[in-house]
C-alpha cells in the first residue's frame, strides 16, 4: 500500500525545497500529526490534505519542507522520541552506557505511550518508510556507535580486530529485546550498565 501522496509537480531531492522554513508552521504541521495519531487515525488514512487541514495550512506548505508522507512522519517520530544524551567521551564504558541508557529511556517513553506503541508498530509495516526511517535515523545513531568504538580501539580500551557491526549488535541487542521483543521484560535502572560491562569482557584487549 502506498503512503506516498504527491503533488501535482513534486520537485525533484529528498531536501526540503521552496521559501525558507517557517518554525511556526513546521511546529503547527508536526503536531497536527501527533495529534491526529493520539486520536487513533491509522497511518494508512494520513493523506495531505487531511493534515493540512488539521494544521490550518495549505498542502504547498507540506510539500515545501517534505517530499512525501514518508519524510514527514520520520520527523515526527523524531519529534516524540527523546533526545539522544550527549556522550561523556571519558572512556568506551562510559559512553556506551549513556547510549543505552538512552535506549532504555526511549523504551519506557514507548511503554507508557499509546500512541507511540501503535505508530512503530504501523510504521514497520510499510517497508519504504521503515527504510526511510532506518536511512536517516537509525544509521546515523550506528555512526556515533562506530565513533565510540574507534575511540576505544585508540585509547587501547578494546581490541582493534573487531567487527563493529557485530560488535554493535551485541551492545544494542539486549536492550532492543527488552524494550521491543519482551515489552514486559523489566527496564531496571541499571541495565545499561550491567549490558556494557558484560559485552566489554569479551572485547577487551587481550594479554
Amino acid at each position: 500500500m502506498a503512503l506516498r501522496d504527491r503533488p501535482e509537480q513534486p520537485a525533484k531531492g529528498g531536501s526540503p525545497r521552496g521559501r525558507p522554513r517557517s518554525e511556526a508552521a513546521e511546529r503547527a504541521i508536526i503536531e497536527s500529526v501527533v495529534r491526529l495519531l493520539e486520536d487513533g487515525v491509522p497511518l494508512v488514512e494520513l493523506s495531505i490534505e487531511r493534515i493540512a487541514r488539521t494544521a490550518g495550512v495549505g498542502k504547498a506548505t507540506i510539500y515545501r519542507r517534505w517530499e512525501g508522507k514518508e519524510a514527514l512522519f520520520v520527523d515526527v517520530m523524531r519529534s516524540v522520541e527523546q533526545e539522544d544524551p550527549p556522550l561523556p567521551g571519558t572512556s568506551v564504558r562510559d559512553d556506551l552506557i549513556v547510549m543505552l541508557e538512552g535506549l532504555r529511556r526511549r523504551g519506557l517513553a514507548k511503554r507508557s505511550s499509546a500512541m507511540l506503541r501503535s505508530v512503530l508498530g504501523q510504521v514497520q509495516s510499510y517497508p519504504q518508510l521503515w527504510q526511510h526511517y532506518q536511512n536517516s535515523v537509525i544509521a546515523a545513531r550506528r555512526e556515533v556507535l562506530n565513533d565510540v568504538l574507534r575511540r576505544g580501539i585508540a585509547r587501547g580500551e578494546i581490541r582493534a580486530d573487531l567487527d563493529f557491526d557485530l560488535v554493535g549488535d551485541l551492545v544494542v541487542g539486549p536492550m532492543l529485546v527488552r524494550t521491543v521483543l519482551r515489552p514486559d521484560g523489566p527496564l531496571d535502572e541499571d541495565l545499561a550498565e550491567r549490558i556494557v560491562d558484560a559485552v566489554l569482557v569479551g572485547l577487551r584487549p587481550r594479554p
